[in-house]
């Protein structure tokens, strides 16, 4: 069974910056898509980005592209999302998610196992 974990989530100003962790325990890492969703009181959980296994290949909604950076050490287990240029409408519960059938989708029906969110809050 994999496990995941997030960290780094926090109360920031806008312009500021987060660095995000997932920390997968279970399973084989390094051969999954990982992706980042969130989800904002009162709307639907929403994609983020996902990094494909190798970590070569990467993929954003176009409200974050430009500022956020998802990346991968295959060798810690771990995902992160760097989050530059905060903005308030940036704020949501993130969440990270593991596809081991590595389809590199924006759907996060596709995605068999989630952690259990961090908040990120973006004050203007």
């Amino acid at each position: 069974q994999v496990q995941l974990g997030e960290s780094g989530g926090g109360l920031v100003q806008a312009g500021a910056s987060l660095r995000l962790s997932c920390r997968a325990s279970g399973g084989t890492f390094s051969t999954y898509t990982m992706g980042w969703f969130r989800q904002a009181p009162g709307k639907e959980r929403e994609f983020v980005a996902f990094i494909l296994s190798r970590g070569i290949s990467t993929y954003y909604a176009d409200s974050v592209k430009g500022r956020f950076t998802i990346s991968r050490d295959n060798t810690k287990n771990t995902v992160f999302l760097q989050m530059n240029s905060l903005r308030p409408e940036d704020t949501a519960v993130y969440y990270c998610a593991a596809d081991p059938f590595r389809r590199g989708t924006t759907l996060s029906h596709d995605y068999d196992y989630w952690g259990q969110g961090t908040q990120v809050t973006v004050s203007s």
